[in-house]
């Protein structure tokens, strides 16, 4: 399916499909746990975020990736100063600042394989964060001045600091969330 084919198909369809390199596959809902997890990270990026220049967004929200041409869904997004919208849409942007992928079993090779390089492609991109539904536990790729990208995990206990200054606390996002059913 061409880019055009799918863009104008998916605004008619119930459910959420992503176009990788010009298949289409459908979303599948996601556990308990990992639903509790994308809304305490997009409740604590909304929060911090607000009154300034950058904005969270949630896993319905369409980005789109130069390098590959592929259409995705993150579990969150934000993006700082104005959206920037491809060409010829109005749901899908080109200038994520942050992206937020909950893994499951299913997407975890995806997540850290094709997908992270299709995000590292992103000019705008400065964090890309995974968020384990195993145990409590965030690792954070930062965008480095020279272009480099540094990893860390930061796991219970832990603090870790994203490049908009916001600061997500480990044990508040996990408080609980290991206890319901989830994709492990």
């Amino acid at each position: 399916m061409t880019p055009a084919e799918y863009l104008e198909w998916e605004r008619t369809q119930r459910e959420k499909h992503q176009l990788l390199h010009g298949e289409v596959y459908a979303m599948a809902g996601g556990s308990p746990r990992h639903n509790r997890l994308c809304v305490r990270i997009l409740a604590r990026l909304d929060a911090a975020l607000q009154g300034g220049p950058c904005g969270a967004f949630s896993s319905d929200q369409k980005v789109f990736i130069p390098a590959s041409g592929n259409f995705v869904y993150p579990d969150g997004t934000v993006v700082c100063g104005p959206v920037q919208l491809h060409d010829g849409t109005a749901d899908v942007i080109d200038n994520p600042r942050v992206v937020v992928e909950v893994l499951s079993k299913s997407t975890e090779p995806h997540d850290r394989g094709d997908k992270w390089e299709d995000y590292r492609s992103i000019p705008s991109l400065s964090d890309y964060v995974l968020v384990s539904q195993r145990l409590a536990r965030l690792e954070h790729f930062a965008r480095e001045a020279d272009g480099s990208w540094r990893y860390r995990v930061v796991g219970a206990g832990g603090r870790l600091e994203l490049t908009t200054g916001t600061i997500l606390v480990v044990d508040e996002i996990f408080e609980g969330a290991l206890d319901l059913p989830g994709d492990v």
